[in-house]
């Protein structure tokens, strides 16, 4: 017998339970379990009364025929598991059993489509019936698993490949020999196909994405007040979805304030950031590995305001997944399998359906909200809840010492730091990603408080200062001159070891080891964050002794 099946009936009906007396309402129980195989899945009880009532119902041969063949008229076929339980003697209750989330949905019975709502099964308006009908051949054919035929191999970034596939490497999610020519590292991370180069590995790799693959964009700005009336700051970048993320960690830095403080007992400053970097970084991977890329318009987008930040991915949630399962306990749906595969690799996401449960966390032990999920306009958006305009006033009498007033929470890259193709730079967005007022059109006037016209005068003239120092280190600098030029470049604010990477034309890896790391033991750099070497955000500074 099926534990607590009486317990099960006395709860009641719900989403995903339904009861009936007898088979005599085996149609209408067809129709609930169609209903319940397009959403969460359930289990219909043949046998029970309204109430509960555990009445049982005679089960013979022709019982069984008949569930059969209302079984057949299923289309796709239905994987239906039936239980007999019995009750009282010769009496037993039948308990229908269909699973949900299915590459299957949707569901029709005798032609007709059904839907649960709560307690009740209704049929499914037509509208709904036909996006589930592509999504399903979305989930078979999908846009990042179709050969990128017009994309040649050699348009594919080879440095981009061998740096994700050593940090795969190093988080121990890619294990065995995986060959140093590009195909076999291609194969090795599932982005190629019987020697085709998939769609996959050009949001991945690609190094050019226009005209074939213009959704493959970062969408930035950074608002004055609470609209979009004025801008502060705006970028349009193109590129691979790892420099992308890079790009939106580097906005981040540069226009969210850095709070810090000097706790008793400690000689160096204590920073605390607006939002949890972690929190903020599994947000922004979200929205790159779950995005739609078969929208062509569409990109990830990064808007702040005063009171809140928003991040916009272009498409609807996957079937099975709300905005409200978003917060609770849910499993992980991902709409685009191979492009989170290679994520997962690299150790930034997890498959296990916690990310945006471990955000809420973060933020709360934080004393931020949790953030909120909704769907806008055929867009995904999350917010969070934030005073960054007020934060910044806060922040802005907390400077680094002997930095000649530069604001130490200033951080982020000049406004040509890139990482992406020329193909992807300037101009006004087209869109916040689905947002109904596009990120275009307000003109680039600062206004606003004193506060923010100064941090806007000063970032100008550090990257004026910090251009002329890159200009004149010129190609294939020696060690001397290139330890010069760093030192020059975090004299004005803390640097980030990938934006200084990209400055400077070097390995991100290598820089640190051949020479951050060196600096900081010989006292002529510090770390922003000393106490933790790996931190996400950690950047360097130049010392007193600097």
């Amino acid at each position: 017998m099926i534990p607590d099946l009486a317990h099960l009936a006395a709860r009641g009906e719900s989403v995903t339970l339904e009861l009936k007396r007898s088979t005599g309402e085996l149609r209408e129980a067809m129709h609930t379990l169609c209903a319940f195989a397009n959403g969460q899945g359930g289990q219909v009880l043949l046998g029970v009364k309204p109430g509960g009532e555990l009445i049982g119902q005679q089960v013979s041969e022709q019982t069984l025929h008949d569930i059969a063949t209302a079984r057949e008229r299923f289309e796709p076929p239905l994987d239906l598991h039936i239980q007999s339980v019995e009750v009282a003697s010769g009496r037993s209750v039948l308990v229908l059993t269909v699973g949900g989330i299915s590459d299957s949905v949707p569901y029709t019975f005798d032609g007709r489509a059904y839907e649960r709502v709560g307690n009740t099964t209704r049929k499914m308006a037509q509208e709904r019936y036909e996006l589930l009908l592509l999504e399903r051949a979305h989930s078979r054919r999908r846009w990042e698993n179709q050969e990128a035929d017009e994309v040649p191999l050699q348009e594919l970034d080879r440095q981009e490949v061998m740096r994700i596939v050593e940090a795969a490497r190093s988080a121990g999610r890619l294990v065995g020999p995986v060959g140093r020519g590009l195909p076999e590292l291609l194969d090795r991370l599932g982005v190629r196909h019987k020697g085709r180069l998939l769609r996959a590995a050009v949001v991945l790799f690609g190094k050019t994405f226009l005209p074939h693959h213009p959704q493959c964009e970062l969408r930035m700005a950074r608002f004055r007040g609470t609209d979009k009336t004025e801008f502060l700051d705006q970028r349009n970048v193109r590129g691979p979805a790892f420099r992308l993320l890079e790009e939106a960690d580097l906005f981040c830095q540069r226009h969210f304030p850095l709070a810090g403080r000097i706790e008793s007992g400690r000689l160096q400053r204590v920073d605390r950031p607006l939002i949890p970097p972690d929190a903020m970084r599994e947000l922004l991977v979200n929205a790159f590995i779950h995005r739609d890329y078969s929208i062509a318009g569409g990109a990830v987008s990064l808007a702040i305001f005063d009171d809140r930040v928003e991040i916009w991915s272009a498409g609807r949630y996957p079937i099975g997944i709300t905005p409200e399962s978003l917060t609770r306990p849910h499993l992980s749906v991902q709409r685009n399998p191979i492009i989170a595969e290679v994520f997962y690799r690299a150790g930034l996401i997890e498959k296990w359906g916690r990310g945006t449960n471990r955000v809420a966390e973060m933020c709360r032990a934080a004393g931020l909200s949790a953030p909120e999920f909704a769907e806008v306009t055929g867009a995904v958006v999350v917010t969070l809840r934030v005073n960054v305009g007020q934060t910044l006033a806060a922040d802005w009498g907390v400077l680094a010492p002997d930095r000649g007033g530069v604001p130490d929470g200033l951080g982020g890259a000049p406004d040509g730091l890139g990482g992406a193709p020329d193909d992807g730079l300037g101009g006004a967005p087209d869109g916040l990603g689905g947002a109904p007022d596009g990120l275009g059109g307000a003109p680039d006037g600062l206004g606003g408080a004193p506060d923010e016209l100064r941090e806007v005068a000063v970032r100008k003239e550090i990257d004026a200062k910090a251009r002329e120092i890159i200009e004149k280190l010129g190609p294939r600098p020696r060690k001397a001159a290139l330890r010069e030029a760093i030192m020059a470049l975090t004299s004005l604010r803390p640097w980030l070891p990938a934006e200084l990477a990209y400055e400077l034309h070097y390995n991100p890896d290598k820089l640190t080891e051949r020479h951050l790391k060196a600096m900081v033991e010989e006292g002529l750099l510090e770390r922003t964050h000393p106490d933790n070497p790996k931190h996400p955000a950690q950047a360097y500074r130049t010392t007193r002794r600097g």
